[in-house]
């Protein structure tokens, strides 16, 4: 259970569920107007904070430097949507809500404020509103604390596009020259003379004979061989880029209404 004593340590610290997600920030802290006890808590979800959602601080807990609830982060994050009037209360309605989203015995919720003060209802007022009295600070302190919202801007990593490499096989023709021989027959005839003349007077004198050639050609041959040419790959580079972020924040400004110098005078 979170005590009033807690408060300076809960504001403006992470809050998880069970399971160790974060929520998000816990922004303020309302207290039951009966009991003074801390009641609900905000906390800052969804991109950069810009949301609050309500969870009850009854059974948080402190673990070292974070709150943690007894409810998962999609519990809190789905909680309705409440709209605290200008004196930080919520109204019976907004909580009644609350109550049934989370699972609460709303029964007994007023059973136990009337308990405290009959007929009434425990409404409940931001710590940002008690000042420093939430931190426990004296009550009796005439000193006004003055607030302002600070604007965090982050960034997030998200996909854009995909890129990959695909390899196919595609079929070129090529066109080489080669240069082929092939044989061809002609008839040659020499004239007898003396240095021929045995080797011609050498068979029978009248004869029929026949002589064959072989004729040789050469034809082209195509093969292929598989070789490597390159090596490619898919590689990402890293450039920054300025953005303009604007948001809206809120700043307590305190006037002081003085005495009439003039009024003053006459006293």
């Amino acid at each position: 259970m979170i005590t009033r004593d807690q408060i300076s340590t809960v504001l403006e610290h992470p809050v998880y569920d069970t399971d160790g997600n974060k929520i998000g920030e816990a922004k303020h802290v309302f207290f039951d107007d009966v009991t003074g006890e801390p009641e609900w808590v905000s906390v800052s979800t969804g991109m950069f904070g810009t949301s609050e959602s309500f969870v009850p601080i009854h059974d948080g807990t402190m673990v070292e430097d974070h709150l943690e609830v007894p409810f998962a982060k999609d519990k809190v994050k789905d909680a309705p949507n409440v709209d605290v009037d200008a004196g930080g209360h919520l109204s019976e309605e907004e909580e009644h809500r609350l109550y049934e989203h989370y699972g609460i015995d709303w029964d007994a919720a007023w059973q136990q404020a009337d308990q405290h003060q009959a007929g009434g209802w425990a409404r409940t007022e931001t710590a940002s509103q008690r000042g420093t009295a939430a931190r426990g600070a004296p009550a009796s302190d005439d000193a006004m604390t003055r607030s302002e919202e600070e604007m965090h801007v982050g960034v997030e990593r998200r996909a854009t596009g995909r890129a990959r490499l695909r390899k196919y096989v595609v079929t070129e023709e090529v066109q080489k020259t080669v240069p082929v021989r092939h044989e061809e027959v002609r008839v040659e005839r020499e004239p007898i003379t003396d240095a021929n003349r045995d080797a011609a007077m050498s068979g029978t004198d009248i004869t029929e004979a026949e002589h064959e050639v072989i004729l040789h050609e050469e034809r082209p041959m195509v093969e292929t061989e598989t070789v490597p040419v390159e090596r490619v790959r898919l590689g990402t580079e890293e450039r920054t880029d300025e953005e303009i972020v604007r948001g809206e924040v809120r700043k307590e400004r305190i006037e002081a209404d003085l005495p009439d110098e003039t009024n003053q005078g006459d006293r």
